[in-house]
């Protein structure tokens, strides 16, 4: 099938050579998919920069660029456009001259956009060209303007003890917290929005003999952000059991919970709690989920060109298995979710079982397994399987019982996705044949497995180039690169305002394997994990290792950091 012509600032950013146009056109469509403009897409996915996208518009359609950082946004009109337009087509009203509205843009040539404005307000729109990344920010802060605290942007210390926190919100709770209670309200509150400022993934609250520590884990590092007197460790604790709704008089067993903050009308934050009885008090950690995150889209992932090809294949066959692996925090979860979220349309079944829901999809249905009722893995796709499902999602395949379901279920026409612990693609095959499964099985019904691993991505503001002596280079594995020499850029870390000690973010590096005919002849005869990888990377397929030198060479990310996630 033919591809749709390119237009507008997709057409212009291709013949200015800014991006290439297969990847302009699966821009295209990931943004049509997620409900965003091109311009929005292009540049949350790290397509191109925001300057430079904002520089060619200006220069191609004759639009003055402004900056956005220089104006007051108390002057912003309000209520004047509806926030779904705003949100919808990615343009904020900055100023309204008698019957002319001047709305902030990214693309000039979203004339659609603007003409909707105009016949919603009755005013003649406008437009006025801003860079994209600095036009997401200040719509973010637009929207949620009239929000407790004003939101993320707006929260000051004198808003922390009154967020809207839905499981035991501080003005939920049976008494107003009193002056004793009020100091610890506003430190938790504080942690939490300092992890979601900072993109933590994870908090620690950490009771110990003479102190209390908070660690705050943010691209996959851990670090320690306060020391709370250990006099309040007990109130801490309390305080983080009545939010996620546990039982604040049970301290020793392991308890589960979860909290939703709502930070503004269009953004809320899921934590999921775990408290742990230790030597001196309850360690409860709370693992962040931003709904978001489950939205970036493929482009955004850290995907090559070819692997992503081999994934999106997989997703758009009617049926077969494709497994995803790594050890746990390596962002399985998330490719998981960015599939389900390119398969999720008003014609397809899609149900998932997993321990515990970690992000909730509209359109999907989401089971969480619970061994106390005997609700396990088998049995929820058992159930799945007579609800007349066309995708089924399995969290993980823990044991043979399972495993046998989910490839009955790949073999009779439905697609399944699921997860296992192993540390390679090949080893996630032999894991199968560990656990039971006929080889037959797994030759005929597992379609593509993915490894992964997330590597700290280099600040682009601070960091500068590096030069590896040649032996270095030989004894690293660098000769397995296929990128030209001519075209190696290897970086290392400094450290500036904008990054954590020169890093700033994660991309993932993926070894993703096809189930070719080589592969699956040497599964059929039992073959082991080393003689499935050679085939593997006789078929073309580059493993960790190679995907994270690639990664090395092409500037984002560092040597240190390859050899952190993928050496053994």
């Amino acid at each position: 099938m033919s591809s749709t012509p390119l237009s507008g600032l997709a057409k212009r950013l291709v013949s200015d050579n800014a991006i290439d146009e297969a990847t302009a056109q699966s821009a295209i469509k990931a943004a049509k998919r997620e409900g965003q403009t091109f311009a929005q897409h292009a540049v949350e996915a790290k397509l191109i920069k925001s300057r430079e996208m904002a520089n060619i518009a200006s220069t191609a359609f004759g639009s003055p660029l402004f900056d956005l950082s220089s104006y007051n946004f108390d002057l912003l009109p309000k209520d004047i456009v509806d926030e779904k337009l705003i949100s919808k087509h990615f343009a904020l009203p900055l100023y309204k001259r008698g019957n002319r509205l001047f709305v902030a843009v990214a693309d000039p040539t979203n004339l659609a956009g603007l003409d909707e404005i105009n016949f919603n307000t009755g005013l003649s729109t406008d437009a006025v060209l801003v860079e994209a990344d600095k036009l997401g920010k200040a719509i973010e802060s637009f929207l949620s303007n009239n929000d407790i605290g004003g939101g993320l942007a707006g929260l000051d210390d004198e808003d922390l003890d009154g967020l809207d926190v839905e499981n035991g919100d501080a003005k939920q709770d049976d008494d107003e917290p009193g002056g004793d209670e009020a100091p610890v309200v506003r430190f938790v509150n504080k942690v939490l929005l300092d992890a979601i400022r900072t993109g933590a993934s994870d908090i620690h609250f950490e009771p110990y003999e003479k102190s209390y520590r908070v660690r705050l884990r943010t691209d996959g590092v851990l670090h320690e952000v306060a020391r709370p007197p250990i006099q309040l460790a007990t109130r801490i604790s309390a305080r983080l059991k009545v939010m996620s709704k546990m039982d604040i008089s049970e301290r020793r067993v392991p308890q589960d919970g979860r909290i939703k903050m709502k930070l503004s009308k269009t953004k809320a934050i899921d934590f999921r709690v775990n408290s742990l009885p230790t030597l001196w008090g309850e360690k409860i950690v709370l693992r962040i989920l931003d709904p978001s995150s489950a939205q970036l889209g493929i482009d955004a992932l850290g995907y090559e060109e070819e692997q992503k090809k081999i994934y999106l294949d997989a997703l758009a066959q009617p049926q077969g298995m494709i497994l995803v692996t790594g050890p746990t925090g390596s962002g399985k979860t998330v490719s998981l979710y960015t599939g389900l979220n390119i398969l999720n349309t008003p014609e397809r079944n899609i149900s998932t079982a997993e321990d515990p829901v970690e992000i909730n999809l509209e359109g999907i249905n989401q089971v969480n397994v619970s061994n106390k009722v005997g609700l396990n893995f088998a049995e929820a796709l058992r159930s799945f399987l007579r609800q007349d499902p066309d995708i089924v999602m399995v969290g993980e395949i823990r044991d043979l019982e399972t495993a046998e379901i989910a490839i009955k279920a790949a073999q009779t026409g439905h697609l399944v996705l699921s997860t296992l612990h192993t540390n390679s693609a090949p080893e996630t095959l032999t894991r199968l044949m560990n656990m039971g499964v006929p080889t037959f099985n797994i030759a005929t019904s597992v379609s593509v497995i993915i490894a992964q691993r997330l590597a700290r991505r280099l600040c682009g503001e601070c960091k500068k180039p590096a030069q590896l002596p040649e032996e270095v280079l030989k004894d690293e594995g660098f000769d397995t690169v296929t990128v030209p020499k001519s075209e190696w850029q290897i970086f290392q870390p400094v450290g500036c305002e904008h990054c954590s000690k020169g890093y700033k973010g994660r991309v993932g590096v993926y070894e993703v394997v096809r189930i070719t005919d080589g592969i699956s002849r040497i599964i059929m005869e039992g073959g082991n994990s080393i003689q499935i990888a050679d085939q593997a990377k006789k078929e073309g397929f580059n493993n960790l290792r190679t995907s994270a030198l690639r990664k090395v060479v092409m500037g984002v990310t560092s040597l240190e950091e390859a050899n952190r996630v993928t050496k053994d």
